[in-house]
């Protein structure tokens, strides 16, 4: 399970890889657990439960009636009615898949999926999985799938359509910038495993450094790769951050570690009311600071990829290449409950060290270059291109 209270950065996001009550007095196995503002906000909780007697007296199939449900379900509705597509539930089988996740094995398509501008939409997909191989694109418009109109669907919903065993297939019907209609992409689920980061030495002195997520695994992998990029003839830097969705924020803040002085500013976590700011630093090595670097970017780009993008180009002036990012510019955290299941809340919104705001606005790239679909069919990769001509001139 996740470490409790730990802040974690995605996008309203479930992969789709695989296949409370507030009343008080309410009992939790043998926790009672005590409503800790009824009293203060005088809520009147008899129609809850007048409402919940009702079904028990009055549904047509008593069978169907799970208390245990109906307590998730009151639960899920209570993080629904603030509005906010960041907040969620998650119940014990939710949160076991979503650990799996970000443990980096799983089955499924391979795409990461959340609500933007009301609509369901592909925030990434995984580099070479099954989503990415059948032509699905980061910011994609998820209007069907398998035939059902996606349109009012929450994530949750949309997940539990899309996952299956390895093998089966899944119909996405997608809207796309530049579609002139709908087009359906078949694609066969398939056990996935991710590694979260990966490099390779472009030229004789150019290392090129790919970060799929800010996730478990991250930390140790990258101090492995660090050390061999140090030992090689690498004098140069670029750090692909593309069709990353985030992760969580304690990871993003280690690795900038590597790249900026030790003290510097990350990031800026702000909980709005009049409350005190609280500001991320960092506390590495800086075995990599001195390396001239440029960063790629793009519409996948989300959250913890977003605040190192802004933490290197705040503090190092370093360039951004690419397509604007996503924008996720608030911070979740999530806390465990007594029964496996947990809540990711979101408690604040993060800004870059000079205080500018990602949120729904996204980092605009210095160098904008575009990626095309028929680049991607002829495995082209332009704005890798234009990195490594940046690169090449920086001395």
């Amino acid at each position: 399970m996740f470490e409790k209270n730990k802040k974690f950065l995605y996008p309203i996001v479930l992969f789709v890889l695989f296949a409370g009550f507030f009343a008080s007095g309410f009992f939790v196995g043998k926790i009672q657990v005590v409503c800790k503002s009824c009293a203060l906000e005088n809520i009147d909780m008899s129609l809850f439960w007048d409402s919940y007697n009702k079904l028990q007296e009055n549904f047509i199939d008593p069978a169907k009636l799970d208390n245990q449900k109906i307590v998730y379900g009151a639960i899920e509705g209570m993080t629904k009615s603030l509005g906010d597509p960041y907040t969620d539930f998650f119940n014990p089988e939710q949160a076991k898949l979503f650990n799996s996740d970000l443990a980096g094995s799983f089955e499924g398509i391979g795409a990461v999926i959340g609500i933007k501008k009301n609509q369901l939409t592909v925030i990434s997909p995984l580099e070479k999985s099954p989503a990415e191989n059948a032509g699905i694109k980061a910011g994609d418009s998820i209007i069907k799938i398998n035939g059902k109109d996606a349109g009012d669907m929450t994530t949750d919903e949309a997940v539990n359509l899309i996952r299956g065993p390895k093998g089966t297939n899944v119909t996405l019907t997608i809207f796309r910038e530049g579609f002139s209609a709908t087009k359906d992409f078949k694609i066969t689920r398939a056990t996935i495993k991710i590694d979260s980061v990966k490099w390779e030495l472009k030229g004789t002195d150019v290392a090129y450094i790919k970060i799929n997520q800010f996730d478990q695994p991250l930390s140790e992998d990258f101090k492995k790769i660090a050390i061999e990029i140090i030992n090689s003839s690498a004098q140069k830097i670029v750090l692909d951050l593309r069709n990353n969705p985030g992760g969580y924020l304690e990871t993003s803040q280690e690795i900038a570690g590597w790249f900026m002085q030790r003290g510097e500013t990350v990031t800026v976590e702000d909980f709005g009311k009049n409350k005190p700011q609280t500001i991320y630093k960092t506390q590495g090595n800086a075995s990599l600071a001195d390396y001239p670097i440029v960063i790629l970017i793009n519409e996948g780009s989300a959250s913890a990829s977003e605040i190192l993008a802004g933490a290197l180009r705040d503090n190092r002036n370093i360039k951004l290449i690419g397509q604007k990012s996503f924008g996720k510019g608030s911070v979740q955290q999530v806390v465990d409950l007594s029964d496996g299941s947990f809540l990711k809340i979101t408690i604040a919104k993060w800004l870059t060290p000079k205080g500018s705001s990602i949120s729904e606005v996204g980092l605009s790239p210095d160098i904008k270059v575009e990626m095309t679909d028929l680049d991607i069919e002829s495995k082209k990769d332009p704005q890798l291109d234009k990195a490594l001509e940046i690169i090449a001139e920086i001395k």
